[in-house]
């Protein structure tokens, strides 16, 4: 197995000490946002061998297993992550299969540059992810029911919001959450700009339920996000809850440390809470107009000791191992490939000792033997 040493992506939203405290190191004082591990092009783990995008190009059966090299193709088809939010990241949802692939075929067909700021679709995959938070995580998921909606913008007493509040109540579930937020993307940004800025002071003043959207309003101050997010669930994860983002769920996550998973994809789609293209057509297109409870997934007993966070998607499978002190060695061999992070601890795999924020890459049918006191996130595929 290979010991991975891992680029950190600094952007803007990024906490200046999460990943630093998991990893005992200290601060750079600049944001540190997701650490990245796997062979991303766009920053693959390096290797003793190489990076790791090289390393499988070089005999991806070999590295992969010929079963994940007939389902996904030579590729890892998942990307592993630490992200540590200390703001809200921008409000998006993801494409599914079938309209990653057209949308992207139809940007090709148009000659629409590939680093194009207008650019929506930048690969033809689809992009299904899980956060695990490690630490108290909030974020937003999926719409509420719309009077739910209504009665937090209605409490607001912003005059400007009132035919949104009419619109929740007066039409179909699908048809009033399509409705209210063609509305709040379509709508004049000066008006709207002065409407958020009322919001945002009675957010401030209520607080309560209103409190996390005060805070969105202070980081992106006149955004039509901030009314945006208001239409959807906000959700506080303890440490071991997960919550699964599937195809067309708009979502954000504000703040708070993870581990996240995902099919290896760039394709977002932007609703608000961003300086970036938001292409409106499309997005509403692409969003799933469906109420409901954002579905907090807590890991299911596995055999060995293994925790699962189970998911409908076949290219990553997220788990974890709570090694107690004194515990007997696991050996954790697949015939998959397999990226192993420590959180918590000391923990040895193979010939490797891992600390929190360390990790490695197994080959698939290479001796995974496990030992030590902590806690270790597996990441695989299901081939």
């Amino acid at each position: 197995m290979d010991r991975l040493d891992n680029t950190v992506r600094p952007y803007a939203w990024g906490s200046t000490t999460a990943i630093a405290q998991l990893l005992g190191v200290e601060p750079t004082g600049e944001p540190q946002a997701e650490m990245w591990m796997g062979a991303h092009p766009g920053a693959p783990s390096r290797t003793g061998r190489g990076t790791l995008a090289e390393v499988i190009d070089a005999d991806p059966e070999r590295e992969l297993g010929a079963a994940s090299v007939a389902k996904f193709g030579p590729r890892l088809p998942f990307l592993l992550k630490l992200l540590a939010a200390g703001a809200p990241l921008s409000l998006q949802v993801h494409p599914d299969l079938d309209q990653a692939k057209a949308g992207y075929a139809d940007e090709e067909r148009r000659g629409v540059p590939a680093d194009a700021a207008h650019r929506t679709y930048k690969d033809a995959n689809h992009k299904p992810e899980l956060v695990c938070a490690l630490t108290d995580f909030d974020g937003l998921c999926g719409f509420r029911a719309p009077l739910r909606a209504a009665e937090l913008l209605d409490a607001l007493g912003v005059d400007s919001l009132k035919p949104y509040v009419d619109l929740l109540h007066a039409h179909p579930e699908e048809a009033a959450l399509r409705e209210v937020l063609t509305a709040i993307l379509t709508a004049d940004r000066d008006e709207m700009a002065r409407t958020v800025t009322e919001a945002a002071a009675a957010c401030d003043r209520l607080g309560g339920e209103h409190a996390p959207y005060a805070d969105i309003a202070h980081h992106y101050p006149g955004d039509p996000g901030v009314i945006a997010a208001m239409l959807l669930n906000h959700v506080r994860l303890q440490p071991g809850e997960a919550l699964y983002l599937g195809a067309g769920v708009p979502h954000a996550y504000l703040n708070g440390l993870g581990v996240e998973i995902m099919a290896n994809s760039d394709n977002v789609l932007r609703c608000g809470l961003t300086p970036k293209h938001v292409d409106v057509p499309e997005l509403l297109r692409i969003v799933r107009f469906e109420a409901g409870d954002p579905g907090v997934l807590r890991p299911e007993a596995a055999p060995d000791g293994e925790e699962l966070y189970d998911t409908p998607t076949d290219e990553f499978r997220l788990s974890r191992y709570v090694l107690p002190a004194g515990g007997t060695t696991r050996d954790l061999t697949l015939a998959a490939p397999q990226i192993l992070l420590c959180t918590a601890g000391s923990v040895r795999a193979g010939e490797h000792q891992l600390s929190p924020g360390t990790s490695v890459f197994v080959p698939a049918g290479e001796k995974a033997e496990v030992s030590g006191t902590g806690t270790l996130f597996r990441a695989t595929v299901v081939a």
